[in-house]
């Protein structure tokens, strides 16, 4: 299984110096989410192919995910385990959400 997790960063406001150290931040806990918390899903589920993570900030600068391609519904609820481990909530909406079947 091949494990993407990526930021989804705030371009309208990257010249403020709070936005570029926020952006930074997000850039590094998409990585250790890909690369440490998500890692044990890639022996546990080697027949699914991949699995796409976005992540992103609320306005409040609380970290949301979601899961944006078809993946079996127990990935999906060990994704949500470890991002709730997290402090993450879960990001409810279908705009960003095109690739998934319904």
């Amino acid at each position: 299984m091949i494990i993407t997790v990526l930021s989804i960063i705030d371009t309208q406001r990257t010249g403020l110096s709070l936005s570029k150290m926020m952006n930074q931040r997000l850039e590094r806990l998409a990585q250790e989410l890909q690369n440490v918390h998500l890692k044990p899903l890639r022996a546990a589920y080697p027949g699914c192919s991949d699995l796409v993570v976005y992540i992103s900030y609320t306005s409040s600068y609380t970290i949301k995910w979601r899961v944006v391609n078809d993946v079996p519904r127990e990935i999906e609820q060990e994704v949500a385990k470890y991002c709730g481990k997290l402090g993450y909530i879960e990001w409810k909406t279908d705009t960003v959400n095109i690739f998934k079947k319904f």
